[in-house]
């Protein structure tokens, strides 16, 4: 795992650059973060050029965000375009329907995001080919022949498999694919699609980019400007926009990001050290153990190895047990806020998982007190 605070080549640290991302230059007596701009429509008159003209298109609030993003995702390249969406799911779908047509072929991983089984109904639907193979092992690669878009998500969600980016985009290249990263629950902190060959890097900032669970959001990254003007020209047709207000807390909320990746990535590790120990686990994953089945490949590729550990319970009624008695952490979807919170992912019926499979996203609470608080549960709920 390389420097998680500054690399040798790409300029400030990462806590320098998550505060100063995507800030305007000072003007004197103007705010250091611009305000939210509320605006369906901007004065134009006369022919309509410049940037802004109806708020379905751009926005200057948007503008700053998507700036920052990029910084993020890409430092220093300055070809890197960054497009922000109303959640994950619109940045998700954007990429798939901007690029693949009837009678094209898209490879999807069968152990990734719930909602990905209801885009390849809706892809199906629209005469494209949907194969799917499991993240790890780079087992996509088997059904890649043909493909005209990859679909990678690594850290897979929930089981937390990782698959080698690199290697699956020299290939999908190499066959004329594009290859798009979902980089969700790694955070453009915790690894640079990018950067590692991939044409999008795709995220729900609702999660840990954003990090406090009141704001929903999406983005898409990438460096081709035909694609990227494809995911463009979609975001304005389904008009899968964020409001100014959540661009802008969004926009806040990323100053945090290297401090609350940080707390969170190290309690998480922490954690995970401690369920080890427990008989009553099966099946944990993190990638930053040193003996997870992920962690050679997540260490070569990673920066920092996320905030959610996965493991499994003997039974549903003792995972609703375990998680009912805990005091810190809400039972709650979603992951990477402030907040920890965990859930039985079976109930939502849509993942490949044991019924007493847990997903556990560690917040920046006290490592002690979370870690006492989850043993606690576990003490108290055994027989």
């Amino acid at each position: 795992m390389s420097d998680t605070t500054r690399g040798t080549t790409d300029g400030p640290g990462d806590g320098t650059r998550a505060v100063r991302a995507g800030l305007p230059g000072p003007v004197k007596h103007e705010p250091t973060l611009p305000g939210p701009v509320f605006a369906a429509h901007f004065h134009l008159p006369g022919d309509p050029t410049g940037p802004y003209t109806y708020g379905r298109d751009e926005n200057p609030t948007w503008t700053l965000l998507e700036r920052a993003i990029g910084e993020l995702e890409a430092p220093g390249q300055d070809d890197v375009e960054a497009l922000v969406f109303a959640s994950g799911m619109a940045a998700i779908s954007a990429v798939l329907f901007s690029q693949l047509s009837a009678g094209d072929a898209v490879v999807l991983p069968d152990d990734g995001y719930q909602a990905l089984p209801l885009a390849r109904a809706q892809l199906e639907a629209y005469g494209i080919e949907v194969r799917t193979a499991p993240t790890g092992g780079d087992a996509q690669l088997e059904v890649l022949d043909g493909a005209k878009l990859l679909w990678i998500e690594t850290p897979s969600n929930p089981g937390l498999d990782v698959c080698d980016v690199r290697r699956l985009a020299d290939a999908a290249h190499a066959q004329g694919a594009l290859v798009a990263v979902d980089n969700t629950l790694a955070t453009p902190l915790g690894q640079r699609p990018l950067e590692l060959g991939a044409d999008f890097a795709v995220a729900s900032g609702t999660k840990q980019l954003t990090g406090h669970g009141d704001v929903l959001l999406g983005y898409v990254t990438g460096r081709d400007a035909e694609a990227m003007a494809a995911v463009r020209r979609w975001r304005k047709i389904v008009g899968a926009i964020p409001g100014p207000m959540e661009a802008w807390l969004a926009h806040r909320s990323i100053a945090t990001l290297q401090l609350r990746v940080d707390r969170q990535n190290a309690t998480a590790l922490t954690l995970a050290e401690a369920l080890r120990e427990r008989p009553e686990i099966t099946g944990l994953r993190y990638p930053g153990l040193p003996d997870d089945p992920s962690h050679k490949i997540a260490s070569q590729q990673m920066r920092r190895y996320g905030c959610v550990v996965s493991f499994t319970l003997p039974s549903r009624a003792r995972a609703d047990r375990f998680l009912d008695a805990l005091r810190l952490v809400d039972d709650a979807t979603s992951f990477g806020g402030v907040r920890s919170t965990a859930e039985r992912r079976g109930r939502w019926g849509g993942d490949a998982v044991t019924e007493g499979f847990v997903r556990f996203s560690v917040g920046a609470e006290d490592p002690e007190d979370l870690v006492a608080d989850v043993l606690r549960a576990l003490d108290e709920t055994a027989g």
